[in-house]
């Protein structure tokens, strides 16, 4: 039998459709050693981890799954998988300019007048966060991906404080990401907004359902319910006038129904498990997150702070 070290993630289905997975890495990277034999039935050999302790008899029940989805949560970059270090910096590279073709298009709309202003900063609102967590796959897994992925919204927070504070002038900015182009208005809610996406990256990562939260009802759910809400919001909230029923509705049901995309999302690359428990555990964030959002509390803290405070509480308590 020739020893010979390579993935294991030929047994979950991020297999087909992570490039990561396919060609063979380090044992020292994923901790998992395999031996390859011309005559090897996988159904009774026994792949072991110092770091996991997994066996293939045990993926057929629940705590074997898991254990699994642990092992492809390690995995490296997408990008120099050798290298972590060379990855993260890729990822973190692509990922900003990413995120920064997307704010310079609505800067340009902004500047040209194409959208109102109010519109236009929430399609800011609800696009940016959402696209930058797409890229999360293309980071390591642990604490250098974390904060490799962390690293973006900082640089963010960082402009955000120059131009709220009129130490950098940047017009196009403030017409993108302000309500009435008050440029002092940045420390407010953009900062709460970018600050939101940067801790969960560092805190919760791409494996907790929390960030997935947060972010989501932060970005689509709070976006939705201002842009559904101008249009078809006639019947308002009786505790707040400001607020209306189709704005938390539609507030709700986004936060739902983009929290779900991304819980399948992550899913498919190992990170997290799916379930009725977690799908039950998004519905009651949302719901709790668009309550939040009417509440005339909301108005007076912002609710680019309230909504993702709610999503992080809430979150703790039911996952």
């Amino acid at each position: 039998m020739i020893p010979t070290i390579c993935s294991a993630h030929i047994f979950s289905p991020s297999y087909f459709r992570d490039p990561r997975f396919r060609p063979c890495f380090s044992a020292t990277h994923f901790g998992l050693v395999s031996y390859t034999n011309n005559n090897l039935n996988y159904n009774n050999h026994n792949f072991r981890s110092s770091y996991y302790n997994i066996s293939v008899g045990k993926l057929n029940n629940v705590e074997g799954r898991r254990k699994m989805t642990s092992a492809v949560a390690a995995g490296g970059p997408m990008f120099f998988s050798g290298n972590l270090l060379a990855g993260d910096i890729f990822a973190m590279v692509f990922s900003g300019c990413f995120a920064l073709s997307i704010l310079r298009g609505y800067e340009e709309t902004a500047k040209r007048g194409i959208f109102n202003q109010k519109l236009n900063r929430k399609l800011v609102h609800t696009t940016i966060g959402l696209a930058f967590m797409l890229c999360w796959p293309l980071f390591s897994s642990g604490h250098q991906g974390a904060v490799m992925a962390a690293l973006i919204p900082a640089i963010n927070i960082v402009k955000v404080l120059l131009i709220g504070l009129g130490i950098w002038k940047d017009e196009a900015a403030v017409k993108s990401m302000s309500r009435d182009g008050d440029y002092r208005e940045l420390i407010k809610g953009p900062l709460y907004y970018a600050s939101t996406i940067a801790l969960s990256s560092l805190i919760y990562w791409r494996t907790s359902p929390i960030a997935i939260a947060a972010i989501c009802n932060l970005c689509a759910g709070d976006g939705m319910a201002d842009i559904i809400g101008r249009r078809f919001g006639t019947r308002k909230i009786p505790y707040n006038k400001d607020k209306s029923f189709a704005g938390s509705i539609a507030m709700a049901a986004a936060g739902f129904i983009v929290s779900l995309g991304y819980m399948h999302y992550f899913s498919m690359f190992g990170y997290l498990e799916e379930s009725w428990q977690m799908i039950f555990g998004f519905l009651v964030i949302s719901i709790a997150s668009a309550l939040v959002e009417s509440h005339p509390i909301s108005t007076t803290f912002d609710d680019n702070l309230m909504v993702p405070l709610t999503s992080v509480l809430v979150g703790t308590l039911v996952f």
